[in-house]
């Protein structure tokens, strides 16, 4: 079977000899919707940069049917979507149509087929009215969605999201869920948001000191308190949790 993503035996070391990876293995199936949780330090980040070879560790990484090798890295970074934390890191040009537009420009298409990718992610993020703002003056939960549409503007199979509701207030992180749901696109997404991945994901992936130590179906890991307890998480309080 052919998976979006596919992880081997992953191994990671930072150049201060910190094990960050230690033989991490995943797969996800094309539109599965898979969330990553774990304390800090757990690896998630250094797993996440591997996908579209920020990083570059020992072992197997396919991504779209595609190896993630030196030779490849033009098309893998076309085909994963990464979202990182920090919104303003994948913001810096004058206005959000200029952000969005940024990646189909740097692929080489030509400008009316730019201008209608941009005008399509703004709408599938709900932020059509915003394409001659500044991004710097947008909202944090503004910002999110905007750095969602850059991605999307290059259409890619995988979205790869990194704690897309942190920093968010109440409406504006309900807001995000609920565009989350409705893409209809692989997507992995690193988070300590238990309740989000409650709501959102039907698998849940932990790790913890560099490798996955349980991999299900989130409504039974998230019953396990204990395996919770040992890997520094908390199962969040809701009534249709079983």
């Amino acid at each position: 079977m052919h998976h979006s993503i596919e992880v081997e035996n992953l191994h990671f070391a930072y150049p201060d000899g910190h094990p960050a990876l230690q033989g991490v293995s995943m797969h996800i199936a094309p539109c599965e919707k898979v969330a990553l949780v774990g304390p800090n330090g757990a690896g998630k980040s250094t797993l996440i940069l591997h996908l579209n070879g920020i990083l570059n560790g020992q072992g197997s990484i396919r991504v779209a049917g595609l190896p993630v090798i030196k030779e490849n890295l033009g098309r893998v970074r076309a085909s994963v979507g990464l979202v990182f934390q920090n919104p303003d890191d994948q913001l810096f040009s004058p206005t959000v149509y200029d952000d969005v537009a940024f990646g189909p420009l740097y692929q080489g298409l030509p400008v009316e087929q730019v201008r209608a990718r941009v005008t399509e992610a703004l709408a599938v993020v709900q932020m059509t009215d915003y394409i001659s703002r500044v991004s710097h003056h947008l909202s944090m939960g503004e910002k999110k969605r905007i750095a969602i549409a850059t991605v999307l503007s290059m259409q890619p199979e995988i979205l790869v999201l990194d704690e897309p509701t942190a920093g968010l207030d109440p409406r504006s992180r309900r807001s995000l869920i609920h565009l989350l749901r409705d893409l209809p696109i692989t997507m992995l997404v690193s988070t300590h948001d238990m309740l989000m991945v409650s709501e959102l994901f039907e698998r849940m992936v932990i790790m913890d000191e560099g490798r996955i130590v349980a991999d299900g179906l989130t409504r039974e890991l998230m019953a396990d308190e204990q395996l919770l307890t040992a890997h520094g998480l908390e199962r969040p309080w809701l009534s249709n949790i079983q």
